[in-house]
């Protein structure tokens, strides 16, 4: 079970975007299932659970409230040593992607890789495309980046750091920092950096280029899947730093970044049980705002 999973919100698309991420990645990618949550504050809505290149996602269509910025993207390693035709596969996932697209920067040859491209996708979504180098420790097919900008940028060292501390089993990984001379960013802050909180990778930079007027909300967010109350409570008393985006399971960190802190006895509930029991659990804990496992249970259960 994968601990940590994206969640993409979407106004009506979640179901049209898994499909045409599937069939733009390829290979160990499919849409798991669709499943529809009755009587929500934004209506009936779908719920789409997918895999890319072996990396689960879900996705809800829950109407026009969060969009999609460069803030989080996800990097795409077409990596030669498990590829061998990594070269041409990136072009072919780039033509896709870029179908009703937006080029933020285009794919060639940079000094940190010889093939790599950054496209916003017809979603919103966007897509770092790098044929890395395959010396070193392997990374996944995919792996969120996150973006620290505006009155953030400086932040993503602190912020790794942070994560890091609070989640099990996490460790660091690569920490490239920006030089002197760039007229636009810190000398010092972070470059690049990844590293690995539970069963997930993830990256982060820093960039105080005036340009960004974006920041973190809820259009991306990670579901974490805890296995009893004592780790619901954990990852609650410890992320939460907004109480009023406390709703539901979701809460908002310190960074502004989004988590859903779930039982992975969700799974099990919304994916076996009848309609019945499903639209029991979920008019339960639309009221919450940290999920109750032993409510939701009685729920399920009917009592």
């Amino acid at each position: 079970m994968q601990k940590i999973t994206p969640h993409l919100w979407y106004d009506k698309e979640a179901k049209e975007a898994a499909e045409f991420y599937v069939s733009a990645f390829g290979g160990d990618s499919k849409v798991k299932g669709v499943q529809t949550l009755h009587d929500t504050p934004s209506g009936d809505t779908d719920v789409v659970s997918f895999e890319l290149l072996g990396k689960s996602f879900m996705a809800i269509s829950a109407g026009p409230y969060f969009k999609f910025t460069p803030v989080i993207s996800f990097i795409v390693n077409f990596d030669p040593s498990r590829d061998k035709e990594a070269d041409k596969n990136i072009d072919v996932v780039w033509k896709k992607l870029s179908q009703g697209g937006t080029v933020l920067m285009d794919i060639g040859e940079y000094p940190f890789s010889k093939r790599y491209g950054w496209i916003q996708d017809k979603y919103g979504l966007t897509w770092q495309l790098m044929l890395t180098n395959p010396e070193g420790e392997e990374r996944p097919y995919i792996v969120p980046m996150f973006l620290f900008v505006r009155e953030r940028a400086g932040k993503a060292e602190e912020a790794t750091n942070f994560w890091t501390s609070v989640f099990k089993d996490s460790k660091k990984g690569t920490l490239m920092r920006h030089p002197a001379g760039n007229p636009t960013e810190k000398e010092g802050t972070v470059l690049f950096t990844d590293f690995k909180l539970l069963d997930t990778w993830f990256a982060a930079m820093d960039s105080a280029n005036p340009g960004h007027n974006f920041d973190f909300n809820e259009a991306v967010s990670f579901i974490v899947k805890c296995e009893d109350q004592a780790e619901i409570d954990y990852y609650w008393e410890k992320l939460s730093a907004v109480p009023a985006s406390e709703q539901c399971g979701w809460l908002k960190d310190k960074y502004g970044v989004s988590w859903q802190i779930v039982p992975a006895a969700m799974d099990r509930m919304m994916q076996s049980g009848t309609k019945e029991q499903i639209d029991q659990v979920t008019q339960t804990f639309l009221k919450m705002k940290k999920l109750d496992i032993a409510e939701l249970e009685k729920a399920y259960a009917g009592a």
